[in-house]
């Protein structure tokens, strides 16, 4: 079965109204690192070259930015909980084809 087989309009419209809200939570909780970065003991050089790695490794997050298409849809949310920018709870109503398609490891808040 194709992602975009499980892909019901109700699930795609939800999707799409939760998104912008879970991105805003994962990016300020990637702020929040950034933070503990820069206030952290250490040469500030190396502070600096730490966040500009972590910068171009976190902007690439499906919490940051994500490709909007249904078919994508279960792949970002798979990215999404693998970043830890969401949890199973957060796809309390979704349907049952959509939260089975999330892999076990996932499973678990």
């Amino acid at each position: 079965m194709k992602s975009n087989d499980l892909v019901l309009e109700k699930d795609w419209k939800l999707f799409r109204k939760r998104l912008p809200e879970w991105q805003k939570r994962h990016m300020q909780s990637l702020l929040d690192e950034y933070a503990a970065i820069i206030a952290g003991d250490g040469d500030a050089a190396a502070k600096f070259w730490e966040l500009e790695e972590r910068l171009k490794k976190d902007v690439r997050h499906v919490g940051v930015q994500a490709e909007m298409s249904r078919s994508r849809m279960v792949l970002n949310l798979m990215c999404l909980l693998h970043e830890k920018a969401i949890k199973m709870s957060d796809l309390d109503g979704f349907s049952d084809e959509v939260k089975a398609a999330m892999p076990p490891s996932f499973t678990v808040d």
